[in-house]
């Protein structure tokens, strides 16, 4: 018998409309967004329905997109299914620690409101992240620890695909390098600051203090870190390494072979977009993929279930 993961998005999914009619016809989802608007004292449903430019600031983004994945995980838990594990990119992790049962919603969304806050702002300057298709990640490594000035790896998304992090100039001089090594393509990712670089020391030691005020509970579903790639085993792992991961890379490719290893052969992505499933295409295409970004996706998980 294989396993089922529920996994989560991050930033870059979002979209005008993303959980709306999870809101208007699931009661359970309605009360994630009511619970998200009051931890964060914003209308989080404007955010996220009504044409808006917010949705793509980082400070407001965060807690949309996890309000959005907490009310479609709630939809998806009563109609009875459950995920064996689970684990999210990024700010997907948050998403994760929600079906772990690790923290409290209301908790998490006000943690991720501040998140939002302390990304934005600590690089008000802007920086640069792009994403680098058709490159073994080993050279893009090199490549990066070659480049004077700032510039790390923030994620290894799937077989061919890793993102660069950092100084505007230092990932212009990168990517010549690296389309001279044999990239297909190097695509600038619109985003409002070098997420996951070294650049997001101060956000990281906010973030602290932030996550300080929280309860953390003993963990109900195991859930990976995108730190380490590994299961978080002990509730008291979990502020330290959301601390590590505003700078550090997040280790997509490695926690999804961390789960096949385990015998995971569903990987339910639970939040607005394919983007998700789209990796994990390229990471193992014999296992069951699915996405539930609308209500009507719930039959998708029903007709599972009778299989």
């Amino acid at each position: 018998m294989g396993k089922t993961a529920f996994i989560f998005p991050g930033q870059g999914a979002q979209y005008v409309g993303m959980g709306k009619d999870f809101y208007e016809q699931m009661p359970v989802s309605r009360t994630m967004f009511d619970l998200a608007s009051k931890a964060s004292g914003l209308d989080v449903a404007a955010i996220c329905f009504e044409e808006n430019e917010k949705i793509n600031i980082t400070e407001y983004t965060q807690i949309a997109m996890l309000a959005t994945e907490a009310a479609i995980l709630k939809a998806v838990e009563e109609i009875g299914y459950k995920a064996d594990v689970t684990a999210g990119l990024s700010l997907g992790e948050y998403g994760a620690i929600i079906a772990a049962g690790a923290m409290k919603a209301e908790d998490v969304f006000r943690i991720v409101r501040k998140r939002g806050i302390f990304m934005q702002e600590a690089v008000p300057e802007g920086g640069a992240m792009i994403a680098v298709l058709g490159l073994d990640a080993s050279v893009v490594e090199r490549i990066c620890v070659q480049t004077e000035g700032v510039i790390d790896i923030a994620n290894y998304n799937c077989p061919g695909q890793v993102v660069i992090t950092g100084e505007a100039g230092a990932a212009e001089v990168a990517v010549q390098e690296l389309k001279a090594a044999g990239a297909k393509r190097c695509i600038p990712l619109n985003v409002s600051g070098p997420f996951h670089s070294c650049m997001l020391k101060g956000a990281s030691e906010k973030l602290k203090q932030e996550l300080e005020t929280a309860t953390v509970y003993d963990i109900a579903i195991p859930y990976l870190a995108n730190v380490t790639a590994d299961y978080v085993t002990d509730k008291e792992q979990i502020k330290p390494l959301l601390t590590r991961q505003v700078a550090s890379p997040v280790k997509w490719q490695q926690s999804v072979g961390r789960m096949l290893e385990d015998g995971t052969d569903v990987f339910v992505e639970i939040g607005p977009g394919k983007t998700l499933s789209g990796f994990m295409r390229k990471i193992n295409r014999s296992v069951k993929t699915l996405n539930i970004e609308r209500v009507e996706d719930l039959e998708k998980l029903l007709s599972l279930k009778g299989e």
